[in-house]
């Protein structure tokens, strides 16, 4: 099995310098993104996929239900490259509707994945009237996987790194959307944010 992705691997590099020449060197040279990409896990989702990018064009984070953890020094990290070093000028944070990790977080998690989930699950709590009002659990989770986001974004807007690069004057733009698995679209959300107080 892994021996057939090292095989596609070749012919697909194969098929690109063929239809494109020059395509991995220039690839190579420089990366140089735009954008910075927080998403699921979820393999269904790839970022430059879904959104039409090449390679070099987005700068990806991903995990399960695209949180973002004040202490999660992974996700801090990637987010201080990109816009310390990158220069981003838009963070997307993106969750997808029937998002297994919300479903977990909903409707019980063990070990470690218990622990990740926590601010989804509070999050549930705190909305728990909003979500009641919601007949099917489908279209509960699809709620609570909008309402993540707006969450997340939050999160990201009052950490000390995009806090002191709005200081700074530099133009960063969060965004909040969640993809459609079942027609392949992007719903923006609404929830984005470009300075502290905005």
């Amino acid at each position: 099995m892994i021996d057939k992705l090292l095989e596609r691997n070749r012919a697909w590099a194969a098929e690109r310098e063929a239809s494109d020449p020059g395509y991995f060197k220039r690839l190579s040279d420089q990366q140089s993104p735009e954008y910075l990409w927080i998403g699921c896990s979820d393999s269904r989702v790839p970022a430059n996929v879904i959104t039409g990018l090449d390679p070099g064009e987005v700068f990806v984070h991903r995990n399960i239900a695209n949180v973002v953890h004040g202490s999660d020094i992974n996700c801090l990290s990637v987010l201080q490259f990109a816009v310390e070093v990158l220069k981003v000028r838009h963070v997307i944070v993106c969750g997808h509707y029937g998002c297994g990790g919300v479903r977990a977080a909903l409707e019980g998690a063990t070990g470690l994945l218990d622990y990740w989930l926590h601010p989804v699950r509070r999050l549930a709590r705190e909305r728990r009237d909003l979500l009641d009002r919601i007949a099917d659990a489908e279209g509960r989770i699809d709620k609570l996987c909008e309402l993540n986001v707006a969450l997340q974004v939050e999160m990201l807007a009052r950490t000390p790194l995009l806090e002191e690069a709005w200081g700074r004057g530099q133009e960063i733009r969060i965004h909040g959307w969640c993809y459609g698995l079942k027609d392949g679209l992007i719903r923006d959300l609404a929830c984005g944010r470009s300075g502290p107080r905005d």
